[in-house]
């Protein structure tokens, strides 16, 4: 997830929700309006929505290699 920064400067930032002994609730995003704490550390790292979508498509072009390597480890563990 990706910290996106909309045309109007607001950011959103993910969050995730725990619960106490440490599993996973649910993942959202946490809108950070300029001058808010933090919005600078943020910014930093930030994505406009574009900039976002072409990194998720070309994680989603690019990634056979990997996926081949995660498949064959994944049929590794299998036979184990």
């Amino acid at each position: 997830m990706y910290v996106i920064r909309l045309a109007d400067g607001t950011l959103r930032v993910p969050q995730s929700l725990t619960s106490q002994d440490g599993r996973l609730i649910g993942n959202a995003y946490v809108e950070v309006q300029p001058g808010e704490p933090d919005y600078e550390r943020w910014l930093a790292e930030s994505l406009t929505e574009e900039e976002a979508r072409l990194r998720r498509r070309r994680w989603e072009e690019e990634n056979d290699e990997l996926e081949r390597e995660f498949l064959a480890f994944k049929a590794r563990q299998e036979d184990a």
